[in-house]
């Protein structure tokens, strides 16, 4: 087996590992509202459950150059924000909204996406999701080291939840009508394959 001393890699080299590695990885659609009132969409792939109780999740916003993203800027100063589960319906459009935009352009317009208020926070979701979660800032914290920060680590209490009626069933989430995908690296996605049960022991 390769034995790899991370200390020893460029960032990029470890970036690569990790990506390859850790997978699948669910995708956030992020869409938060900036001080101009321009509302910002972007997805990632640093996403997950923190806890049921009360519902939170995190979404990791990666540096560029060490300068904050509009997402985390725009979270860190308004407090709300909207998380997206990804599907196969939506992820084409989504992807393109991917691209690198000025503060003032709207990811949302560039991808044809379509607005909708949220009910308990300033910040709009989109309609092409089957699942929506209005979250307020919980959480942020800086992540790097003292010469560069590079992550910011957002943790956002749920407070209001939005669901297709195709996805949803007495009380639980069916997955296979989500059809929601998930990052692999480069290019590269994945959908639900092929499932099977494990009983937990007593």
């Amino acid at each position: 087996m390769l034995s790899i001393d991370p200390r020893n890699n460029t960032a990029r080299e470890n970036y690569k590992l990790l990506i390859g590695s850790i997978v699948t990885r669910p995708i956030a659609f992020v869409t938060s509202l900036g001080e101009n009132g321009i509302v910002n969409g972007a997805p990632f792939s640093y996403f997950n459950i923190v806890t049921a109780n009360p519902p939170m999740v995190s979404v990791s916003v990666q540096r560029r150059n060490g300068v904050q993203k509009d997402t985390a800027r725009n979270i860190i100063q308004q407090k709300n924000y909207v998380i997206h589960v990804v599907d196969e319906e939506n992820v084409g459009k989504i992807n393109k909204t991917s691209a690198s935009l000025q503060s003032n352009e709207s990811e949302i317009e560039a991808a044809k996406l379509t607005l909708t208020p949220s009910d308990k926070i300033k910040a709009p979701g989109i309609t092409e999701a089957k699942v929506r979660f209005e979250c307020v800032l919980e959480k942020h914290l800086e992540i790097g080291t003292s010469e560069r920060i590079s992550t910011d680590l957002i943790i956002g209490r749920i407070v209001w939840i939005h669901l297709s009626n195709t996805i949803y069933e007495a009380g639980k989430i069916k997955y296979r009508n989500l059809n929601a995908v998930s990052r692999l690296a480069g290019d590269d996605y994945a959908k639900i394959g092929d499932i099977f049960t494990l009983k937990r022991p007593k």
